[in-house]
């Protein structure tokens, strides 16, 4: 058993067994040999949460979908976030608060009985603890060069009509004089000419699928034509509605409930539409709440002084009490399940010298 380590902590459940080989000491003391120092369980609840991150790159010609196109669009680039996923994972771990000592040397029945309770989480080891990673992926972005660049001139002919003036036979006359000159296209202009190739690109799709062409096309010459079809659109369109890039952002937020939280409402995480995840103290995002709501049982924790009391000569073990525990992101619930938890039960005990059935 020497080779059992356990939590220590500064409040200690104490008491004394007479005539018996198991004890409870204060660990403060000098231990015999064969005392096993334990904590009673915690349980910490862990929200394993996913959210979806848009890196959006708005079309240049954003502007004008509506007018060429009848559609709207975003108008402004940026990150944008959405919670997609929200996993609840309790764990069970040591109360730093509360620990306790008992001497387990020369009772076979003792020691038994503590390794039982302690397979059985009513007490922890040490080595009961899993840790978690908490992992942050960073977001990919989406490059403006990534636009298709189309396929009309980025110039245009322009005519103008200028006049000089000329002696003639019935005085001074007005001669018309046209003149042509190449000018950079406004970007209006190159919006119009992308959305007329939209819709002739639709309408060619027309004329393959009803056969209305002077070309044939059958079999995977028409699939091959129709699919490269819609990759021009799709690529024509980008120029109006923008392109995205998608991925996803995991944290782990992990919370601990406590007996003082009368209310037992915590702020788990949380979320802002241009950030992302957030820890619970960053107020630049909206919370995300955890609410544990008692079930069938009642939420009446019992105090370690009152515990200390109660449980001398024996074992201390904490007895779970079952809630529900709603994870809300205002008034919409995420999720919502039954948990146990451990600070919020009974801390009970029992005579380790008895035998265990």
């Amino acid at each position: 058993m020497n080779r059992i380590r356990l939590f220590l902590a500064a409040i200690m459940i104490v008491g004394i067994l007479p005539h018996a080989a198991a004890q409870v000491l204060n660990v403060n003391e000098q231990a015999p040999a064969g005392t096993v120092v334990y904590s009673l369980p915690s349980t910490t609840i862990a929200l394993e949460v996913t959210a979806e991150h848009e890196s959006y790159q708005a079309g240049p010609y954003a502007q004008y979908a509506k007018k060429y196109l009848g559609i709207d669009v975003r108008g402004a680039s940026g990150d944008f976030y959405k919670i997609k996923s929200v996993r609840m994972v309790p764990y069970i771990e040591a109360d730093p608060a509360v620990s306790a000592a008992v001497n387990l040397q020369g009772s076979k029945v003792a020691s038994a009985n503590f390794l039982q309770m302690a397979s059985q989480g009513l007490v922890v080891l040490s080595d009961s603890y899993t840790g978690k990673p908490a992992q942050w992926r960073f977001p990919a972005t989406v490059d403006a060069r990534d636009f298709f660049a189309g396929t009309a001139s980025n110039i245009d002919n322009t005519s103008t009509v200028l006049y000089k003036t000329v002696m003639g036979a019935e005085g001074i006359e007005k001669i018309p004089v046209k003149q042509e000159q190449a000018v950079v296209k406004s970007l209006e202009k190159k919006a119009e000419e992308t959305a007329e190739m939209i819709f002739k690109l639709r309408q060619k799709r027309v004329d393959i699928i009803t056969g209305d062409t002077d070309a044939t096309f059958s079999g995977e010459a028409m699939g091959a034509a129709l699919a490269e079809i819609k990759r021009l659109e799709e690529e024509y369109m980008s120029m109006f509605v923008g392109k995205s890039v998608f991925d996803e952002q995991s944290v782990v937020f992990d919370v601990v409930p406590q007996a003082s939280n009368q209310k037992h409402i915590y702020i788990a995480f949380r979320i802002s539409e241009t950030q992302g995840l957030l820890h619970p103290n960053n107020m630049q995002g909206r919370p995300v709440v955890l609410e544990l709501v008692q079930d069938k049982e009642p939420i009446a924790p019992t105090a370690v002084s009152e515990a200390a009391m109660n449980t001398k000569g024996r074992v201390a073990y904490r007895k779970p009490v079952t809630v529900v525990a709603k994870v809300m992101d205002g008034q919409k619930v995420l999720l919502q399940t039954r948990v146990p938890v451990y600070q919020l039960g009974k801390i009970m005990s029992f005579p380790v010298e008895t035998l265990m059935r």
